[in-house]
């Protein structure tokens, strides 16, 4: 994955949730649980994208030579 996607995904995603904290009214804690959601599920992407994480579900440490 290259690292221009990858900023760049980063940048929509971060935008996308500050409009939808500043400017649609909700209650405190529906936003908490929003942003859990969407930091959570980015974290998850970038451990698939980077390998961490496999299409199995396997967790694979990166080799130290």
């Amino acid at each position: 994955m290259p690292l221009v996607t990858v900023v760049v995904t980063l940048i929509v995603v971060g935008v996308i949730l500050w409009a939808i904290n500043s400017f649609i009214p909700m209650q405190g804690t529906i936003k908490t649980i929003l942003n859990a959601v969407v930091v959570i599920s980015v974290i998850i992407w970038l451990l698939y994208g980077t390998g961490v994480i496999g299409g199995s579900g396997d967790i694979q440490l990166p080799k130290i030579k």
